[in-house]
């Protein structure tokens, strides 16, 4: 069993919401729809595909409402090749950190197939990154997915690292311990563990794995 650290993407790895803004205006204007502000987009952040386009879309109820997600993603994924987003300060050398303590590193986000792909390859971070696990690959959400790549891996005892409320529930739902992050989009509950810099992550790491490990539930 290997000790590992798995990470959220938006809100705790990078925020991507100027560029996703951006993109899905363009298709909302194709469509003469209302533009969305960063605020909408950012208040988004960490759902499902289908959850999101419900949010946005009710008037077209789920099927037109996830045609019109589609296309915005589709739209997202070419801009952000382009344009990337605003990754938090640390990432690499917090991913360089981990590894070389030993720990598995992955990325779980309830994202379309390509997005964590995208951020990687965008800065330079594939070789750094074990396993990722997403929303559009599996059709399952965050905490069904924290365990696939848990039980293929052969993982634990594991952290997931989020910014949200969704992301503390789903690492609940996998067993896993969880630190919250945050300098992210969201708040969890009272006491739970935090960091306020990514940085602060490879020492709290090892402090709460050492600690708590042996009562991870699996």
């Amino acid at each position: 069993m290997k000790k590992a650290v798995l990470f959220d993407l938006d809100g705790t790895l990078w925020d991507s919401g100027e560029s996703v803004t951006a993109s899905w205006n363009i298709v909302l204007r194709r469509h003469g729809r209302k533009e969305m502000t960063l605020q909408e987009v950012h208040a988004q952040m960490g759902k499902t595909m289908a959850q999101i386009g419900l949010d946005l879309f009710p008037d077209l109820g789920a099927e037109g409402s996830m045609n019109l997600m589609r296309e915005c993603v589709a739209e997202e994924d070419e801009y952000l090749k382009n344009h990337g987003g605003r990754i938090y300060a640390g990432v690499a050398e917090t991913f360089r950190a981990l590894r070389e303590q030993g720990f598995f590193v992955g990325i779980v986000s309830n994202c379309q197939v390509g997005y964590i792909e995208t951020f990687l390859e965008y800065y330079g971070l594939t070789e750094l990154v074990d396993d990722t696990e997403n929303y559009g690959h599996t059709g399952f959400g965050k905490g069904h997915n924290i365990g696939l790549v848990v039980e293929r891996n052969a993982l634990g005892p594991v952290l997931y690292i989020g910014d949200t409320i969704a992301d503390y529930t789903a690492a609940k739902e996998a067993g896993t311990l969880f630190v919250h992050a945050a300098y992210g989009f969201g708040e969890v509950p009272e006491g739970t563990p935090a960091i306020r810099d990514i940085r602060e992550l490879p020492e709290k790491a090892a402090a709460i794995l050492d600690r708590d490990g042996g009562n991870q539930v699996k």
